[in-house]
């Protein structure tokens, strides 16, 4: 395998980042079990049951025998992480009574091991007592929605979670290495967020070797998560302490995915690893920054589009409502599309206005969709008018306030921004018709 001068950086950064904490590469699967032996002889496996899975699942098992590590096995989440999911597996912790959690899986698996965790802990008593909410809320991950609610709770108990070990099986949301868990309630079709460093996994494993052969779908849908991840937390960074960092970040992390998402389709090892690594930095930026509108929206989405799917066909419209904003960043991601032949390579892009740059990468960015074989409209993708209202509804819930406040161009459903402005954005997704965006007032 081929080391670039790109991945070695790559891997510089995250070693920086995430120090021993974070074991990752090609053949590192079998470390787990010695991983699992630092906090206990008795572990819980929270593992994905699709087919392709079954001989890393296999792996981590033999790994945990060696290190005479007793084991249950639990299947992991479905896709999003429905209640349903979670709370099953919140039984089978608080059931087994483990030393530690191994979730191996993709995002929706380590989210839900991550919250079970959490549920597994704390009684319905103490989540009242500390929160103020009735019994019938008490028992349910309701509280623990928004920012910062289980380091409350663990402040005040005194109580440590049971430990996570994330093993990550797809290049997609870096779950294995942040502080976010989204769970949906699949009868209303929406997702929500924790949002706390409580609930970042102790250790985590990405041997990058297991997404070879994975399906396609779930290869690009996670690649695009990854591009959400780092663009959305750049766009947020501007006037921001940390948007030097942010930017170095993004732009290798942007890289590593526009340049090698589809021949990661053809299980290059090189191309994976790549996708790897680019993903993990998308993990590094949203524990940066947050995510934003793109994010949001697609919490709404959840019963017509995958995560990954629905943040791409969302993002080249906020792009363009944030274009008077972000005139850096879109030279720099503009940038990376001439190098991948998505916009033309002779255009100078500092010398274009504002809305010229925004429209400009905006349509680079369908037009990467569209050579991914994906739809760049939300219409064309199935969703309904109904979908667009359960958005801006979202967009008013308080529990999800923390996506407002990420975006360069903050906006306040008290001041109506929501209708006004969010709006025209959904609109313009809908129709794929950019020129309906309402821009934001520029001081």
């Amino acid at each position: 395998m081929m080391e670039t001068d790109e991945k070695m950086k790559a891997r510089q950064m995250l070693e920086e980042w995430k120090k021993d904490s974070y074991i990752f590469g090609l053949g590192v699967l079998g470390k787990v079990g010695e991983i699992a032996k630092e906090f206990g002889d008795n572990t819980l496996l929270i593992a994905s049951s699709s087919g392709w899975a079954r001989k890393h699942v296999d792996t981590i098992i033999r790994s945990l025998k060696a290190q005479n590590i007793s084991c249950n096995l639990v299947r992991g989440a479905r896709p999003n992480c429905p209640r349903e999911d979670l709370y099953r597996i919140a039984l089978q912790v608080s059931a087994s009574k483990p030393d530690s959690i191994i979730a191996f899986g993709g995002g929706s698996t380590i989210d839900g091991a991550k919250a079970a965790s959490v549920l597994a802990t704390y009684s319905p008593a103490e989540v009242s007592e500390v929160f103020g909410v009735d019994w019938g809320t008490a028992g349910s991950i309701d509280p623990y929605f928004g920012t910062g609610m289980v380091t409350k709770i663990k402040k005040a108990t005194k109580k440590e979670a049971v430990p996570v070990i994330a093993v990550q099986s797809a290049s997609s949301s870096a779950a294995h290495l942040t502080k976010y868990s989204n769970i949906t309630d699949p009868i209303v079709g929406q997702k929500k967020l924790i949002v706390d460093e409580a609930i970042t996994p102790k250790k985590s494993v990405f041997d990058y070797g297991v997404t070879i052969g994975a399906p396609r779908n779930l290869t690009l849908d996670g690649g695009l998560d990854g591009i959400a991840h780092l663009w959305e937390v750049f766009m947020g960074a501007t006037g921001k302490d940390y948007y030097e960092k942010e930017k170095e970040v993004a732009s290798l992390g942007l890289s590593l995915i526009i340049g090698n998402l589809k021949k990661a389709l053809t299980d290059d090892v090189d191309a994976r690893v790549a996708l790897g690594l680019g993903t993990d930095l998308g993990g590094y930026s949203i524990m940066i920054g947050g995510t934003n509108g793109p994010h949001l929206g697609s919490f709404s989405l959840v019963d017509v589009l995958s995560h990954g799917r629905a943040c791409a066909i969302l993002n080249p419209y906020y792009t363009m409502f944030f274009s008077p904003s972000i005139q850096d960043q879109l030279v720099t991601i503009g940038r990376i599309f001439q190098r991948n032949g998505l916009i033309k390579e002779d255009l100078d892009l500092e010398s274009l206005s504002a809305t010229e740059l925004g429209r400009t990468v905006a349509k680079g960015m369908l037009e990467f969709n569209r050579t991914l074989g994906f739809p760049t409209t939300l219409k064309e993708a199935g969703a309904t008018e109904a979908h667009l209202t359960r958005m801006l509804e979202a967009a008013k819930d308080p529990q999800l306030k923390m996506k407002l406040l990420n975006m360069p161009v903050p906006l306040d459903p008290a001041k109506g921004d929501i209708d006004n402005y969010m709006k025209s954005i959904l609109e313009a997704a809908f129709t794929g018709d950019l020129g309906k965006i309402k821009l934001p007032k520029t001081s």
